[in-house]
């Protein structure tokens, strides 16, 4: 992630970095605030628990389209207060967001109770769908006697670009228009320095008893037992005559739910005997549909909520390997859009080179100006080598040899740059290094500014090359070995293979640091090793490129007490300089860092640490609001019967931590497919200890599909058949 990343690159070595360029304040606890989110396409929203969008210093909540908050506060009273909460809620789809209030005891301007509390119930319900957010407010009077109210609903766009929400201060914006007020209707509109026009349409119905440039009022005479019901629907840049209402809202709701039905259908689907794991896997599911945004290349996960709703290539690359198994086309997705975003040319402004993948796109005014180097940025050492690998992966798992020809000329030219740019001084490794004083100065997936450093806390100066982008290298020559084995060329395949054996090699030589027991964090770009415990050393196991005796020592290091905390694997071992379990890269536990290495462990046959750190990961969610994995928590020692401590500006939904469960499940089965010969395998099954069966329904193999219990039997663990569709077959090794 882009955050807290840039520092100036003369900053003294070890000493204090300037303030991050592009960075989230901590002035605001999402954690404390705990968001109510929705998205759809390029819109998303954040909300407290009333359904409101309290602007303020630090606030996060609002409506946001394409990087611009179109509506930064909505604030509902009744007769002047509050309402109390009684309930807030998202469906289980993310569909919609409910939330339930009632009046508080209410008394006139002489302190004489005029309407006791929990008369008037208030149920607010919400979606996004295609730029637009609506909501239908149900206002019931459950007195014996007809009550007169009034609900007040006050609204503002401030326009800010999520850059400003985030914390950047601008020297100069653009202009606010004044309102524009109909009969039933605001329009609020503001011209930026970019010199584009944005509006929030504000509508109505029934037609408001007031309305005003930043409030509306209606005055309710409610008959006992009666319900009244008020629609409103907010549009973000798009002109909406048609008419609102009843209608309106429920066709939207229809085809919102529809959209999410549809989308999710194409996944496996997960029921266990353990009842809060069916609901991680249900919000888990949900929360990776919720995010996936539809382009003209297929399905793409957006990153996460509300600082990274938008294309992020690593972090894409990584929820598709994760999900691969469950549904392939979010990986053709995937692939095809950052193919068709592939760089073309060098151009340092964008951190951009042929043949290098998107790391981030944004579309806000401070993008379009230049003000951050984000409209199309390429600053990720990783995006490339993972843009292969996972090619490699989608082809194994799906057979879809078209699909590979079409990507052919984005693979060969990714290959290409890892050898002409990646490898910066040709000893074999790819290294990282900004092109310009404006791009990220760490470009690896922890890429805050002191997340790369030397036993002594020094901070490591570049050109960097970081242990895990050499496995995913790795991974890459792997993966094209078997694109051109498949495409019959295998003179070409048998050259892949060989670089891969050759990087393994120099890999083992020059990161494995016996005293250590692990690989070390990186080379500088002296080559000197920062000799650091890391998480990073796991994602070796990931793609293979560690030898089995080595996996025994980095598998030992990894579960020892220093690095793993009772809830996962920390990023940073407590024994190191920089360890801050409260940090953001230095000592905290980040869901789908845990899961990659876990995946890594089964591979290398550590099947009881796999399920360890499943069984952390699970203990933590039965303490997380919604069963919501977030993007990270803090890397504190596991207490008894306490939960983890939570990281104050995580984003959540985050797409590769929702997909990390995902993942964690397959690793501990060892679920494998084989599309050319119909198989479905489980390889050494194993069932984490919270868990005695699961049902898979769908697995999908070529044209056929599968639903597979496995269940738990003494101490082994059994793999049967319930249905099987098309000419597939199931095979389990012990």
């Amino acid at each position: 992630m882009s955050i807290a990343s840039v520092h100036d690159a003369s900053a003294p070595a070890g000493g204090q970095a300037p303030m991050a360029q592009f960075f989230i304040p901590a002035t605001a606890s999402l954690q404390e605030r705990r968001p109510r989110t929705l998205k759809h396409g390029d819109t998303f929203a954040v909300f407290d628990h009333n359904g409101d969008a309290l602007s303020g210093p630090g606030s996060p909540e609002g409506v946001f389209h394409r990087d611009t908050r179109y509506l930064s506060h909505l604030h509902l009273t009744i007769n002047g207060k509050r309402p109390m909460l009684l309930s807030s809620t998202l469906r289980d789809d993310n569909a919609t967001l409910t939330c339930d209030l009632t009046n508080p005891d209410l008394f006139d301007e002489t302190g004489k109770l005029t309407l006791e509390h929990d008369l008037i119930h208030m149920r607010r319900t919400r979606f996004l769908w295609n730029a637009g957010c609506y909501e239908r407010l149900a206002v019931r009077n459950y007195d014996e006697r007809r009550q007169q109210v009034r609900i007040e609903i006050s609204f503002g766009a401030d326009f800010a670009d999520l850059f400003e929400v985030r914390g950047t201060v601008r020297a100069r914006r653009g202009r606010h228009l004044p309102s524009v007020m109909e009969q039933d209707r605001v329009l609020l509109s503001y011209i930026g320095l970019d010199d584009l026009k944005r509006v929030t349409q504000l509508s109505f119905d029934p037609r408001p008893d007031e309305l005003g440039s930043d409030h509306v009022i209606y005055d309710l005479d409610l008959a006992p037992h009666e319900t009244r019901s008020l629609f409103i629907r907010i549009c973000c840049d798009q002109d909406k005559d048609r008419p609102l209402g009843y209608q309106s809202f429920f066709l939207g709701l229809r085809d919102a739910r529809r959209a999410l039905r549809s989308s999710s259908s194409r996944a496996a689907s997960i029921v266990t005997s353990n009842e809060i794991f069916n609901e991680v896997a249900r919000r888990s599911v949900s929360d990776l549909y919720m995010l996936t945004t539809d382009k003209p290349e297929g399905p793409y996960p957006y990153a996460g909520i509300p600082w990274f709703s938008t294309v992020f290539g690593r972090d894409a690359l990584i929820t598709a390997l994760e999900t691969l198994w469950l549904d392939p086309h979010i990986a053709r997705g995937v692939l095809g859009h950052l193919a068709a975003n592939q760089a073309t040319e060098v151009d340092p402004a964008a951190d951009a080179e042929p043949g290098k993948i998107l790391h981030e796109v944004r579309y806000g005014e401070m993008a379009e100006l230049g003000e951050v180097p984000f409209r199309r940025y390429y600053g990720s050492i990783d995006s490339t080598p993972l843009f292969v690998l996972l090619a490699g992966e989608y082809l194994k798992r799906t057979g879809d040899l078209a699909t590979i020809n079409h990507l052919l000329p984005n693979i060969e030219a990714a290959l290409t740059w890892i050898d002409a740019h990646g490898d910066r001084d040709g000893d074999g490794f790819v290294e990282y290094g900004r092109l310009t004083q404006e791009g990220l100065i760490n470009q690896a997936w922890k890429d805050s500014h002191d997340s790369v450093f030397h036993a002594d806390g020094t901070l490591a100066k570049g050109p960097i090359a970081i242990a895990e982008v050499q496995a995913y290298v790795y991974g890459a020559w792997q993966s094209a070995a078997e694109i051109f084995r498949r495409l019959g060329r295998p003179e070409r395949a048998a050259k892949f293979l060989a670089r891969a054996e050759g990087l393994r090699r120099a890999f083992d030589t020059s990161f494995f640091d016996e005293e250590l027991g692990t690989f070390v964090l990186a080379l500088d770009g002296n080559k000197q090793p920062c000799r650091v415990r890391s998480s990073n050393a796991g994602h070796a196991l990931f793609t293979g490129i560690a030898y089995p005796e080595r996996a025994v020592q980095v598998a030992r290091t990894l579960m020892s007490a220093s690095s793993f905390c009772g809830w996962g694997i920390r990023t940073i071992a407590s024994t190191e300089a920089r360890y801050n379990p409260m940090s953001y890269h230095n000592g905290s536990v980040w869901p789908h860092d845990n899961a990659m290495i876990a995946s890594g462990l089964a591979r290398y046959g550590y099947r009881a640490e796999t399920a360890r750190i499943f069984e952390g990961l699970f203990a933590s969610s039965t303490y997380i609001d919604l069963r919501r994995l977030p993007e990270l928590f803090c890397g504190l020692p596991r207490q008894r019967a306490q939960g983890p401590t939570f990281y104050p500006v995580a984003c959540s939904p985050q797409a590769w931590a929702a997909a990390a469960p995902l993942l964690l499940l397959q690793s501990c089965l060892g679920l494998d497919f084989e599309p050319d010969a119909r198989i479905i395998s489980f390889n050494e099954p194993q069932l984490p200890s919270f868990m005695d069966e699961v049902m898979l329904q769908h697995l999908r193999v070529g044209n056929g599909s599968a639903d597979v219990a496995v269940r738990r039997s003494g101490r082994s663990v059994v793999v049967d058949v319930v249905d099987r569709r098309g000419d597939i077959r199931v095979l389990t090794t012990a």
